[in-house]
């Protein structure tokens, strides 16, 4: 324990270190340049540890995965577009993606449902009780994906007929008289992939409040008053005033827990492995490269995630322009 301790200590102390030996270096070497030559040049003297990590750790890994994909399972000669028709044409693969796209459509959505419908109704509470049930409802955030996954198993758990449940669901369906019901392998309807996508709503669900009740709160009180007077109902002030207002801040909840659910890993990992038409992309990707270690086709997968994810980010991107340039 202790030597991890010190090996954490010299980690930091290295880490911090290192870049103060580097900038200090950088900074030198821009004061022998002559003249207006030393403010010119020093910006892109610091930025330039910055662009390095960039090439290293992003361009050089992102322009290898595609070569990659275009290679057999070693990696070691070309096959062109095989591994992308193979994968595209798997029924396996098939049932991935549209697992992968239930997910897509369900969790951001009730997340800012749930979002939308928490905050709301937690800023009708007094100030205290506002408190405590929010941070109530955002302590799952704080919980490790592996985590949420070992309280869920208590929720989903199952045992045999006859014997003492210890799981929740099944607790209820014994008590009502109902017989045990393996959760996680009921695959009919993907019912066990709905209740992981809970798992994920359940995490989500304090995130999009905070954001959506800051958001809410900014609405001006002068127009819901005004509203108010005109005889519009709550509903109508809600739908027609306040989501209006707060539609750049329900895009940007939306985007960022789509990007998640497209990096979705943990929860299906930790709870099924993929298996009884579980599987999610990320999974099946980890399951090709490290369990049947075909790189060929693992590098394709993470291509074809890159390429549903980059216009999502770049719209993300030009919604924070818009907000910034509206202030």
């Amino acid at each position: 324990m202790l030597i991890k301790i010190i090996n954490a200590v010299l980690a930091v102390l290295g880490g911090v270190g290192g870049a103060i030996l580097i900038f200090f270096v950088l900074n030198k070497l821009a004061e022998v340049l002559p003249g207006k030559w030393e403010d010119r040049v020093k910006p892109y003297l610091f930025l330039l540890p910055a662009f390095l990590a960039i090439a290293l750790y992003l361009v050089y890994p992102t322009v290898q995965t595609v070569l990659y994909s275009f290679a057999n399972s070693t990696s070691t000669a070309f096959v062109g577009f095989s591994n992308y028709g193979d994968l595209l044409t798997s029924k396996d693969f098939q049932s991935t993606l549209f697992n992968t796209l239930l997910w897509i459509i369900v969790v951001p959505t009730g997340t800012i449902v749930l979002g939308l419908l928490i905050a709301t109704l937690a800023d009708r509470l007094r100030p205290r009780g506002e408190k405590t049930a929010k941070t109530l409802i955002f302590l799952p955030m704080a919980i490790g994906a592996v985590g949420a996954g070992a309280i869920w198993r208590f929720v989903y758990a199952s045992n045999p007929p006859g014997q003492k449940q210890i799981g929740l669901l099944n607790g209820v369906v014994t008590g009502f008289g109902g017989d045990p019901v393996n959760w996680l392998q009921l695959s009919t309807g993907r019912v066990n992939s709905f209740l992981l996508m809970v798992m994920l709503l359940w995490a989500q669900a304090g995130f999009a409040m905070v954001l959506l009740s800051a958001a809410i709160k900014g609405v001006p009180t002068e127009t819901l008053e005004a509203a108010r007077l005109d005889g519009a109902g709550e509903g109508s002030i809600f739908f027609r005033i306040v989501v209006p207002q707060i539609r750049t801040t329900l895009i940007t909840v939306f985007i960022t827990v789509l990007i998640g659910v497209l990096k979705t890993f943990d929860i299906v990992y930790v709870m099924t492995n993929g298996l009884y038409n579980t599987n999610v992309v990320a999974v099946d990707f980890y399951n090709q490269l490290f369990t049947n270690q075909n790189a060929g086709y693992a590098a394709a997968i993470v291509v074809m995630l890159m390429v549903v994810i980059i216009p999502v980010m770049a719209y993300q991107i030009r919604q924070f322009r818009a907000e910034e340039a509206a202030r």
